[in-house]
């Protein structure tokens, strides 16, 4: 069924979105790389009821609703044997249906491109060809027709550094050549066919900013309150092990989106700003210190994945930029594009009203889909998108939220 909705679903421009009007719109997805070829072995159970009390027994160790627990979809494997369904194929699905009815002119890929842990560039003994092949070609290989230059840009995320640097340059490489995907360094500024003038891509490695931090291990309780614990998060030795270019990343990012003449300054990353899932709040808090204050600035919003949720959020850029006034900066986090995860309502409550900047406008877990943003001038929609558990993609509005340019209220 998927491989037939992959194959008929082809894109029909609106004609009043035309290259150069200022008018348009891309998809925005990630977390991605969960394939069944290519399973953590923890993660395979021997039956259906053995994997539904092992998926309750995370659910209650995450200090979760007892009430609320949610299985994501079993997967039968050949053997018999069971895992969480992937839903790379269904959400591709459900992007080429979107995109059928909506301008599509380009996709960002959020990272965490590669699972469980990452290309390996042989030292497995298993072709990275296979693995692109299986989790870019299959999947989004034919997205090139959805629009004239189509390009799908691609950040790299935790999973994707998980083997060694080695690795993470195999997926580089691969994505550089390979159309219609697009990634020409770990960071990079790009200007998608048809939008000169009117948005920039700014893409970032936040692996690469987070790993020569400092950053405690998490939990949350069962009231939502946040937990630090006595261990760090252990990032690859080959990120702490960074270029001059790489280590001045942040002011980079600075420097570029102040340079940058572009109508629309978007900037990519892999983690989020804020979420709701509970287990990711201080990377989040560590990576709003890094990058927030040249966001609130000069970017429009921030795209994300990491946590395998749907999420919009504003941040009013008071605790960035105390004593400024600046409009709220959007936060997009489009995660859930293979594999599900669970929001936890009780963190989401306490976090917002520990950070009076923050309000959180809509979040889903345990949900496949991604995020369609549309540009009319200086007005963004951005819209999250679902698609049943049954594999049928199909994809289903579930949120849409829109704001102003922000350079034309506040932004410097």
């Amino acid at each position: 069924m998927i491989a037939a909705l992959l194959a008929a679903c082809t894109a029909q421009q609106p004609k009043n979105d035309q290259p150069g009007t200022g008018t348009f719109g891309f998809l925005a997805f990630g977390d991605t790389g969960y394939h069944y070829d290519y399973l953590d072995p923890d993660d395979v159970l021997p039956s259906v009821d053995a994997y539904i009390a092992h998926e309750r027994a995370e659910w209650l160790e995450d200090r979760r609703a007892p009430a609320e627990f949610t299985a994501a979809p079993p997967h039968v494997l050949p053997d018999g044997r069971v895992v969480a369904a992937s839903g790379a194929l269904p959400v591709a699905a459900a992007m080429r249906t979107y995109c059928a009815n909506r301008d599509c002119r380009f996709a960002t890929l959020l990272g965490d491109n590669v699972y469980p842990e990452g290309a390996t560039a042989g030292a497995d003994g298993r072709s990275d060809e296979g693995r692109f092949r299986a989790m870019f070609e299959a999947p989004y290989g034919h997205f090139g027709d959805l629009a004239p230059g189509f390009r799908i840009y691609a950040a790299l995320g935790n999973h994707d550094w998980k083997t060694s640097r080695a690795g993470a340059e195999s997926e580089l490489r691969y994505l550089e050549r390979t159309p219609p995907f697009y990634m020409n360094d770990y960071f990079y500024r790009v200007t998608p066919p048809g939008a000169e003038g009117l948005v920039e891509l700014f893409v970032i490695d936040t692996e690469l900013l987070l790993a020569r931090l400092v950053i405690p291990e998490t939990e949350v309780d069962w009231d939502g309150r946040e937990i630090l614990l006595a261990e760090r998060d252990e990032p690859s030795p080959d990120t702490t092990r960074q270029t001059d270019a790489e280590r001045q990343m942040a002011a980079w990012l600075e420097q570029a989106l102040a340079s940058s003449t572009a109508r629309w300054k978007i900037v990519v990353g892999h983690h989020p700003l804020w979420s709701t899932a509970g287990s990711k709040f201080a990377q989040a808090r560590a990576l709003r210190g890094l990058i927030l204050p040249a966001l609130c600035r000069y970017a429009d919003m921030y795209l994300a994945g990491h946590e395998h949720t749907l999420e919009m959020h504003l941040d009013d850029c008071s605790k960035a930029l105390p004593g400024e006034t600046v409009s709220p900066l959007l936060q997009v986090v489009s995660g859930a594009g293979a594999k599900q995860r669970p929001s936890n309502g009780a963190f989401a409550a306490k976090q917002q009203t520990g950070n009076p900047e923050l309000r959180s406008l809509f979040s889903r877990g345990m949900v496949w889909g991604f995020a369609h943003i549309s540009l009319d001038g200086d007005r963004a929609t951005a819209r999250l998108l679902s698609t049943p558990n049954d594999a049928s993609g199909r994809p289903v509005e579930e949120f849409q939220y829109s704001v102003q340019r922000r350079s034309q209220k506040g932004a410097r």
